[in-house]
């Protein structure tokens, strides 16, 4: 009988949890036991006593075993670590092994090739034998080595770990308010004894080296649950390893923290009040678009919407709503899903990533029927987007009729409040502000940003020049004058005229024309605005901006 079966029968998880887990198996291909005990629906006690009556190979208390440690010795720590496994004792040319996986025939061969004995396997929980690993060999520095590591981001806020082989070992970077600092240098060595680590712990081929992988797993650093997700990448110099870090913990931003301009928060908050449309978030890569679709469904979440999302990869859990993760090796793409979704009776559907004709066609389609779609495509601005859809999607009069609003997106670094400067701004500023109407706006909000310290400022309006403001570094920024990161915006309402130059499929210098006409604010416009409101600076926003 089947695990899953077993516990079922037994009245220890339900066949709702069972089927689950089971759309989780195929989603992620693991051990069954694993997932449940993931899921929270049974423990690893409960998993190990289950797998004790269905394989007939008795389960081992370690916390209470009395181990003999010359047999323990016939054993090398590389084994056991690699195999999560450690000896008890032995008799008659016979020893008694305790195992997470009692099954797993190639352990079972390297123990026999190192000892010459056979084996008598007996199940442990996982916890009991990384104590016990520990206890006999000795706490294994690539463990130490890896809370470190992660630990440094976290305390760093850093969004991501690069872990780069080199000539002369391991380099270690962390990227912080999108910039990426080197903060470490690991010998050689750890390079394979560390990358294996990471992977077992994302429940990759720790073997395999020749072909990229995508993980994940949680750690608790300082009571607080971390999502890592986990990225390889081989090089020449070998496997390059990218984490990237979440903090369950920190609540998904409202979209009154985004920092929209009062002009682009009334179009959005009018896009979003629609009953149906499709609305899509556009950016390069890295320009955080899923956490604007997160913070959106935060904002619709509610007992009157059947929320579902389609995402590759899931990169928040998010309760009271229905997320199903994509996997293109079993064919079930975007578009794949969003056609059984129809029949799920959705009132919004998340779709993380647009790029392909079909999966438009079949958004387009599910917003036809009374929908709200919300998602994510890359494009560097919202007419750029416009052109990139009419491409890839031949029915413009559907196109048109479907698209309802695009924001386009991208994050600077803010100016670190602890060494903020009043300073004058230069020619070229000036002339910058002066053609793009920022320098005496009226979507200018008074306090929203920094003024730096009460003397640079006094300093400056005394010369009688336009100030601007200026990080000039310190210790809380670690001398970068910058500290956080800021959203920068452009809203844009699919209007009568826009519609009918969509489905006229009217060259895009027709449409930026018309937008030009009714005033539209392009984002360049809006980092302008966040320069002169004193929240981050222009060589951030020429930086970011194409």
């Amino acid at each position: 009988m089947r695990i899953g079966e077993l516990l079922v029968m037994n009245g220890v998880i339900t066949e709702e949890q069972l089927d689950q887990a089971l759309k989780e198996q195929t989603r992620h291909p693991k051990k069954l036991g694993g997932i449940l005990t993931e899921f929270g629906f049974i423990t690893e006690r409960q998993l190990v006593e289950a797998l004790e009556f269905q394989l007939g190979v008795p389960v081992v208390n370690l916390n209470e075993t009395i181990f003999d440690l010359p047999t323990v010795q016939l054993i090398d720590e590389s084994i056991a670590r690699k195999y999560h496994l450690v000896p008890i004792s032995c008799a008659g040319g016979k020893l008694k092994v305790a195992m997470i996986d009692p099954l797993n025939k190639e352990a079972i061969k390297a123990i026999q090739m190192a000892t010459g004995m056979s084996v008598q396997p007996f199940i442990a929980m996982r916890i009991e034998m990384e104590e016990a690993i520990n206890r006999y060999y000795g706490v294994d520095t690539t463990v130490e080595t890896l809370n470190e590591i992660i630990q440094a981001g976290v305390y760093q806020q850093a969004s991501g770990i690069h872990i780069e082989p080199h000539e002369d070992g391991l380099i270690v970077k962390y990227r912080i308010d999108s910039s990426l600092k080197n903060k470490k240098t690991l010998s050689k060595h750890m390079h394979e004894t560390l990358f294996k680590r990471i992977k077992l712990l994302a429940n990759l081929n720790a073997s395999e080296e020749r072909l990229p992988q995508n993980g994940r797993f949680q750690i608790k650093v300082d009571h607080k649950q971390l999502d890592i997700r986990v990225s390889t990448l081989p090089s020449v110099n070998g496997e390059s390893l990218f984490l990237r870090l979440t903090d369950n913990s920190e609540p998904q931003l409202a979209i009154s923290e985004l920092e929209f301009s009062e002009t682009n928060l009334q179009k959005f908050e009018k896009a979003l009040g629609l009953p149906s449309g499709m609305i899509l978030i556009c950016g390069p890569e890295g320009s955080r678009k899923t956490s604007m679709l997160y913070s959106i469904l935060t904002r619709l979440t509610n007992e009157n919407h059947r929320i579902i999302t389609i995402e590759d990869p899931i990169e928040l859990r998010m309760p009271g709503i229905t997320q199903v993760e994509v996997n293109e090796q079993l064919g079930l793409t975007f578009a794949h899903v969003l056609r059984s979704v129809l029949r799920q009776d959705p009132n919004v559907v998340m779709v993380s990533d647009i790029h392909d004709a079909e999966t438009i066609e079949m958004a387009i389609r599910t917003t036809l029927t009374g929908r709200i779609v919300l998602g994510a495509i890359y494009g560097s601005s919202a007419v750029k987007t416009i052109s990139r859809l009419m491409d890839m999607n031949k029915d413009s009069h559907l196109l048109s009729a479907s698209l309802s609003c695009i924001v386009a997106q991208r994050w600077v670094r803010r100016i670190c409040r602890q060494c903020a400067q009043s300073l004058p701004a230069t020619e070229d500023e000036i002339k910058l502000f002066e053609a793009h109407a920022v320098l005496h706006s009226d979507d200018q909000k008074n306090g929203k940003g920094i003024i730096g310290n009460f003397r640079t400022l006094v300093s400056t309006q005394i010369s009688g020049k336009l100030t601007v403001t200026r990080g000039t570094g310190c210790r809380v920024c670690n001398d970068t004058g910058y500290r956080g990161v800021v959203a920068l915006q452009e809203v844009l309402l699919i209007d009568g005229k826009l519609r009918e130059l969509i489905t006229g499929q009217r060259p895009i210098q027709e449409i930026e024309n018309h937008l030009v006409q009714i005033g539209y604010k392009t984002i360049l416009y809006d980092g302008l605005l966040k320069v002169r409101e004193g929240i981050t600076t222009v060589e951030e926003v020429l930086k970011t901006i194409d």
